[in-house]
């Protein structure tokens, strides 16, 4: 079932511990397509510039991404650099050049319109709404945000969130949308402002979910929240599109199963561990491009080991 991502194909210079990286292909949109790509189909809506080269496209055409919904304006595509010290927890943003990304329109052209399944990536409100508004008959809405859109346009926000079947942000941004310190508390205030789900991205730490009364159909509730390891690294080379890489790995395996179960949704919340997991063990989507199927179930079931207890009693 094929799943339709909004938002933007970009070009990111970054810099680490362990080394430098210019211009390589990145962008919120890339970086979930290509993580659901080894799970179902994608289909892509962006805009990029003159220096997306036909290579860039083959980046993800190679992986039957559908490309055709990517419009290719005058000017250069969307640019970001920025750096990394330390334990790369936090990224410090040294450029951001929105070039053609700034006056981004979407057009849903006539072959995407049957996919079942959409994903809102991180644009305007605004943009996340009027997508939404032209896709009324999806199966499952999933939709990202930042800090800056919850600080300065909560109002447009407020609007997608209502029409979310799963919200998918970090713990920072949880905490500052509900207006709450405690996480527990944060979600349940964001669930009651629209998504049946919340999902909350940890980095390093890994994801938890939280659920509602609405979460699943046919009776189906779960009531507590469900937490899905991370995988500990000896080395990781670059964050960047982490959490879009496992937002892919996650969407792109529920839209993978002929029904949404907590069974299902909790192995989902595995494979975005999996994809995430790769994405940062090279720069950019370098690692994403060439992992194989084998490699993404070897690490699933080492993420099942991590967090298996097999205890019979004292």
């Amino acid at each position: 079932m094929a799943i339709l991502v909004v938002g933007s194909v970009a070009f990111d210079s970054i810099e680490t511990p362990h080394g430098k990286a210019d211009h390589c292909l990145g962008g919120a949109a890339t970086h979930f397509a290509l993580a659901a790509s080894y799970f179902t189909d994608v289909r892509v809506i962006a805009v990029v510039g003159k220096d997306f080269s036909r290579e860039n496209e083959a980046v993800l055409t190679r992986r039957g991404i559908d490309t055709r919904g990517i419009e290719r304006a005058n000017g250069l595509s969307f640019h970001w650099t920025g750096s990394y010290s330390g334990n790369m927890d936090e990224a410090k943003t040294l450029g951001t050049d929105l070039n053609v990304f700034e006056t981004f329109e979407p057009k849903i052209p006539d072959s995407y319109t049957d996919s079942e399944y959409l994903f809102l990536a991180n644009i305007d409100p605004v943009l996340q709404a009027r997508v939404r508004g032209h896709m009324p008959k999806v199966r499952m809405v999933c939709g990202d945000t930042m800090n800056y859109w919850i600080a300065d346009h909560a109002a447009n926000l407020a609007k997608v969130l209502h029409d979310l079947d799963v919200l998918l942000i970090n713990d920072g941004e949880v905490r500052m949308l509900a207006g709450e310190r405690n996480l527990v508390l944060a979600a349940e205030k964001v669930l009651a402002m629209g998504p049946r789900t919340l999902v909350v991205k940890h980095g390093e730490y890994g994801a938890t979910a939280f659920f509602s009364q609405r979460s699943f159909g046919g009776g189906m509730k779960v009531s507590r929240p469900f937490r899905a390891p991370a995988l500990p690294l000896a080395e990781v080379v670059d964050p960047t599109g982490a959490g879009d890489s496992f937002a892919g790995g996650f969407y792109g395996y529920l839209a993978s199963q002929p029904e949404l179960t907590p069974a299902v949704f909790r192995t989902a919340m595995f494979y975005g561990g999996v994809m995430g997991s790769f994405a940062v063990e090279r720069f950019g989507t370098e690692r994403l491009q060439g992992v194989t199927r084998a490699e993404i179930d070897e690490r699933f079931k080492l993420f099942q080991e991590i967090s298996h207890l097999d205890y019979k009693g004292a």
